[in-house]
């Protein structure tokens, strides 16, 4: 693909798993506040704006990864990266799907890091930028998801680890963990079989309240929260 001379008035930035759901929420919201938004994802976008750019391709795939970082970076660094992608595979004891586990680890944590390690540099240079990582409340442990939490728990501490490297220049890094959200991930065959526990609130998330967070980390205002995992849990973590 190839990218036209971007506004440098605008600011520009990357957001992975907008096709749908929480992706799709975070880049709309961004956009509406000012943002080119650059959206990776491996299935067609929704998304039709002038200030969104979306890229086909598989993230797990480190060339084709790498190939569009090197596209988007070579027109305008980025200040903001949202790494929302990802897939649920359950299994519990003797019936774990090692294959399942794998591609988990592969888009939640190796894709994550393959960002950070392209992007969050440029940011420091840049003395200016945020990455936020979509994570999870079952990141803690819950039965009949022990892959999928680990991957989720595996983000906490890479971003407590990179918030450390790069808060003195200016840039954050933080995690946004929603309880069970309204998204079409909740319908995937894949976990036909199991229900997702409505919060105390009485619902399910909605993408749209996850994005809102999102953005209000990319913002000036939010520049001394660093390293955190922020919970939207409809009260699932309220002792009652």
């Amino acid at each position: 693909m190839t990218l036209p001379m971007p506004d440098p008035s605008t600011p520009c930035a990357i957001v992975t798993g907008t096709s749908s759901g929480i992706g799709q929420a975070i880049a709309i919201k961004l956009i509406s506040e000012g943002w080119h938004v650059h959206g990776l994802d491996i299935a067609p976008s929704t998304v039709h704006h002038a200030q969104f750019t979306a890229w086909l391709l598989d993230l797990t795939q480190a060339s084709a990864l790498e190939a569009t970082l090197n596209q988007i970076v070579s027109q305008q660094v980025p200040e903001v990266l949202v790494h929302a992608a990802g897939v649920l595979r359950v299994g519990s004891l003797g019936a774990l799907d090692m294959q399942a586990g794998q591609l988990m680890w592969q888009l939640h944590v190796d894709v994550a890091t393959r960002l950070a390690n392209r992007i969050l540099p440029l940011m420091t240079q840049a003395r200016r930028g945020r990455m936020i990582l979509v994570g999870s409340r079952v990141a803690s442990g819950m039965a009949g998801r022990s892959q999928y939490a680990a991957t989720k728990a595996a983000l906490l501490s890479l971003a407590r680890s990179w918030a450390a490297e790069s808060i003195a220049e200016g840039v954050t890094v933080n995690v946004v963990s929603p309880a069970a959200t309204d998204t079409p991930m909740l319908q995937d065959p894949a976990r036909s079989n199991t229900t997702p526990r409505l919060p105390p609130i009485g619902r399910l998330i909605q993408p749209n309240e996850v994005a809102a967070l999102v953005a209000f980390l990319t913002r000036p205002e939010a520049a001394a929260i660093t390293g955190q995992d922020i919970a939207i849990c409809g009260g699932a973590s309220v002792q009652r």
